[in-house]
C-alpha cells in the first residue's frame, strides 16, 4: 500500500520541459464561471440601487440570518469594547503584543512630503496625504480571523486614515468577540457584519448605513474576489487575491518535521492552497515525504490538508540554488521560506515574492500573526507586480509645481515646441500667452 506522500506532484529542474511542467501545475488562469460573474453583477447591481434593503435580503440569504433591519448588522463601539473586555487574559495579550508589532513595522513605512526648489526658484515635489475613508474586508464564515483585522486595520490607523470602515461576514462560533476585540485595537471606527459580493458593493457606492469608501483592501472568497475586479475604478482597490500559497527553499538540513508542517500550515487553509518545496538535496525530499506520511494522521484538518497536497501540491527538485531562485521567481509565491545555511546568498536572487522568510527558525506561520509585516500579500503570480499590502496602500500622492516668472520663462519654450508637434496649439499658446500674449 502507498504512503499518502507519493500522491504528491514532483517535479526536477533538469527537465527540459520544467517550466511548461511548472506552469500546468500552477495553473493560474484565475478563470471565473459564466454565473459567478453574472450573479455578483446582479448583486452589485441591487446593493447600488436598493441599498441596505438588498444588503438585508443577501446577508440573510447567504448567512442564515433573519434580521429584519440594518442596525441588526451593525457593530456599535460600544459593543466593541465589550468584546476586547470579555476575551480572556491569554487572547487580549496574544492580541495586543500582535497590535504593537505590526504597528511598529508599519511606522517604519510612512511616506512624507517633499519639495526642492530650482535655481531660478521654482518648487517642486509631492504631497503624501492618508485616504479619507477605507473598507477593509476581513474574510470570515467558516472561522473568525482577528489577525487579518489588525493586519488591515493597522497599517490605515498608522497612515492617517481619518475612517475605517470593516464588513467581516456574520461572525463564526465565538460571537466574534476576538474579531471585535481586534477592531477595538485597530482602532477601527465602524464595523458591519456583512460579507460576500454585497459587502464590496456596500463599500463601493455607499447604502443608508454603510458610509461609500475611497479604497477597499482584504481578501475573500470568489464572489468577494470577482466583486472587487468589477467594481474596480469606482474604488480603488488593493490587490486581487487567490488561494494561499508557501513556497520553501531548503538546502537540506532543515530538520523534515519542520519543513513537513510549514507546508501543512498553508495546506491547511484550504483545498486550493498551494504548498511547495524546492531543494537541492533528493535525499532530503524522501525524509520530508516521510515526514509528511508521519504527522499528517494528527492533524486536525487532515482532509483539507490531503486535497491541497493531492491536486496543488509540489516537490522540487533542483540542480543548484540557482535554479531554486529561478523556480521559485517562476513560482512568484506569496509567501517565500528560504530555509538554507546563508539565507541572504539566496535573497540575492529572489526577484518575486510577496513575503521572504529567511532562516531555518523562520516558520511562515509567525508572519501570519505577529512578525509585523501585514499578511495580506498578492497571490497566484502577482508578486510579479503587486506589493505587500503597506501604509502606502492607505496614502495617496499629489504632484507639487510651482514655478516662478522665470521657471515658467524657461519652461515655456521647450513646453510649446512639444505641444505644437502634438497639434495641441491651446497647450503651446497657454505656455506663451503669460509671456506674450499678442501671440496666436
Amino acid at each position: 500500500m502507498s504512503s499518502f506522500s507519493e500522491n504528491i506532484s514532483q517535479l526536477s529542474t533538469a527537465s527540459a520541459d520544467f517550466e511548461k511542467q511548472l506552469d500546468a501545475a500552477l495553473d493560474r488562469r484565475m478563470l471565473v464561471a459564466d454565473e459567478v460573474n453574472k450573479a455578483v453583477s446582479d448583486i452589485i447591481r441591487r446593493v447600488r440601487s436598493d441599498g441596505d434593503k438588498a444588503v438585508l435580503e443577501y446577508t440573510n440569504q447567504f448567512d442564515g440570518l433573519g434580521a429584519t433591519s440594518p442596525a441588526e448588522l451593525t457593530v456599535t463601539t460600544e459593543r466593541l469594547q465589550a468584546a476586547l473586555a470579555c476575551v480572556s487574559e491569554n487572547q487580549r495579550l496574544a492580541l495586543s503584543h500582535a497590535a504593537e508589532r505590526i504597528r511598529n513595522y508599519h511606522e517604519k513605512q510612512k511616506q512624507s512630503s517633499w519639495r526642492y526648489e530650482e535655481a531660478d526658484g521654482s518648487i517642486y515635489g509631492q504631497k503624501v496625504s492618508p485616504l479619507s475613508r477605507v473598507g477593509v474586508y476581513v474574510p470570515g464564515g467558516k472561522a473568525n480571523y482577528p489577525s487579518s483585522m489588525l493586519m488591515l486595520a493597522i497599517p490605515a490607523q498608522v497612515a492617517g486614515v481619518k475612517e475605517i470602515v470593516a464588513t467581516v461576514p456574520t461572525p463564526y462560533g465565538d460571537d466574534g468577540n476576538l474579531v471585535f476585540a481586534a477592531a477595538a485595537l485597530a482602532g477601527v471606527n465602524k464595523v458591519f457584519t456583512v460579507g460576500g459580493a454585497q459587502a464590496i458593493a456596500a463599500l463601493t457606492y455607499g447604502t443608508e448605513t454603510i458610509p461609500r469608501v475611497d479604497k477597499i483592501t482584504g481578501p475573500g472568497n470568489i464572489y468577494v474576489t470577482v466583486a472587487k475586479k468589477q467594481v474596480y475604478g469606482e474604488v480603488g482597490i488593493d490587490m486581487i487575491a487567490g488561494p494561499s500559497e508557501l513556497t520553501v527553499i531548503c538546502d537540506g538540513k532543515t530538520d523534515p518535521d519542520w519543513v513537513a508542517m510549514d507546508l501543512f500550515s498553508q495546506a491547511e487553509h484550504d483545498e486550493q492552497a498551494q504548498s511547495i518545496l524546492i531543494t537541492t538535496c533528493s535525499e532530503f525530499l524522501k525524509q520530508v515525504k516521510s515526514s509528511i506520511d508521519k504527522l499528517l494522521p494528527r492533524m486536525e484538518r487532515r482532509k483539507i490538508i490531503e486535497a491541497s497536497l493531492r491536486d496543488r501540491g509540489l516537490l522540487i527538485l533542483a540542480d543548484d540554488f540557482g535554479a531554486a531562485a529561478r523556480a521559485s521567481n517562476l513560482i512568484a509565491p506569496e509567501h517565500l521560506e528560504v530555509s538554507v545555511e546563508d539565507p541572504e546568498h539566496i535573497l540575492e536572487m529572489i526577484e518575486n515574492a510577496g513575503a521572504i522568510f529567511l532562516g531555518r527558525y523562520t516558520a511562515e506561520a509567525l508572519g501570519d500573526y505577529c512578525a509585523g509585516p501585514s499578511h495580506v500579500l498578492p497571490t497566484s503570480g502577482t508578486a510579479r507586480f503587486f506589493s505587500a499590502l503597506g501604509v502606502y496602500d492607505f496614502q495617496k500622492r499629489s504632484s507639487i509645481v510651482k514655478c516662478s516668472a522665470q521657471g515658467a520663462h524657461n519652461l515655456a519654450a521647450t513646453a510649446s515646441e512639444l505641444a505644437r508637434n502634438e497639434h495641441l496649439q491651446a497647450h503651446a499658446l497657454s505656455a506663451e500667452y503669460r509671456f506674450n500674449p499678442e501671440l496666436d
